[in-house]
């Protein structure tokens, strides 16, 4: 086994998870079998040459997770994909848009997002069942298409968990690569297998269970959420020395709202609310992203609520600013 520990497997029946919507806004779910046949592939404009299409991606991930974890239930990649790219074949140029046949249309995604879940490898953090979760991104807009073949080609991989309760990701730094660049589909296979075996599991559940023990009063998180949203107006030599915080503004009055309605997150009968619920009201909230940013701003929503959890320990952070 890649990680820590091996675990026991569970029989559980297979399902596809793209029943289950990890990523909301601006985004339209596909299918791995789609993108084979329907969706073209993006090419170098100097040599024609193809890019590593989502396609491959996907499917590069799903191989080397069921290589590593053999005896493991996996169920199929969800997938989102957003920023349609729409063409027609050479013999369709001047047709009108409303005449065009289905065989005349080209299509790709600029932009691609997946996970794979394992459901035989769970765990519990407070009352909510977490199962391992590999994915990806996969965004052409950070490529150099204007160049030839070779040049760097731009992912984002992660391993962590998905909250069964509301599809939340729960991604720690450990489990992220954030800027891979490979040149073929072979490096991109190792740099998943080496971030997998990586992975440090043990450490990232620790983490997120010491959330659950750990609560802001009803003032507390009052005066976190109006920092949150002073926090981009700071002047840039104090915003230097604060913890950088991804979330908009929009997303925080999200998270205020969820703080009093979210059934599984939302505050105690005495307002507090626990790091554990506050983490999950964030990344809740950070479904409305676009896919080339939500698992940036995941990530950063565990960073941001350890130095909370630090603070409240008595350590100096420089997330204490937000509770000031």
């Amino acid at each position: 086994m890649p990680l820590e520990e091996s675990y026991e497997a569970v029989v559980i029946e297979p399902s596809p998870s793209s029943e289950r919507a990890f990523l909301l806004a601006n985004t339209l779910p596909s299918t791995l079998r789609e993108m084979q046949e329907k969706h073209i592939i993006p090419v170098y404009s100097k040599d024609n040459e193809p890019l590593i299409s989502h396609s491959d991606f996907i499917e590069s991930a799903l191989e080397t997770v069921e290589r590593l974890f053999p005896h493991e239930s996996i169920l199929e990649p969800s997938i989102r994909v957003s920023h349609p790219i729409k063409g027609r074949i050479p013999s369709a140029r001047n047709k009108p848009a409303k005449d065009l046949e289905e065989w005349e249309r080209t299509l790709y995604y600029e932009r691609a997002a997946f996970v794979i879940e394992i459901p035989s490898i769970q765990e519990m953090v407070g009352d909510n069942q977490l199962s391992l979760t590999i994915g990806g991104v996969k965004a052409y807009n950070h490529d150099s298409l204007h160049q030839k073949k070779g040049v760097d080609e731009h992912f984002k991989v992660f391993i962590g968990f998905q909250n069964l309760v509301c599809t939340n990701l729960c991604v720690s730094t450990d489990g992220y690569l954030a800027d891979l660049r490979v040149k073929s589909v072979a490096q991109l296979i190792t740099a998943i297998e080496d971030l997998i075996r990586r992975y440090q599991l043990n450490k990232h559940l620790s983490l997120m269970r010491q959330l659950t023990e750990y609560y802001l009063t009803e003032q507390q998180f009052a005066q976190l959420i109006g920092r949150c949203r002073l926090y981009n107006f700071l002047p840039q030599a104090q915003k230097r020395e604060i913890a950088p915080l991804l979330i908009t503004d929009q997303q925080i009055s999200m998270i205020a709202r969820d703080y009093y309605r979210d059934h599984s997150f939302c505050r105690e009968d005495d307002g507090r609310i626990s790091l554990w619920k506050l983490y999950n009201l964030f990344t809740g909230a950070l479904k409305s992203s676009y896919i080339d940013t939500f698992l940036d701003r995941n990530v950063n929503s565990l960073d941001f609520t350890e130095g909370i959890l630090q603070t409240l320990q008595g350590l100096h952070t420089s997330e204490g600013w937000f509770l000031e």
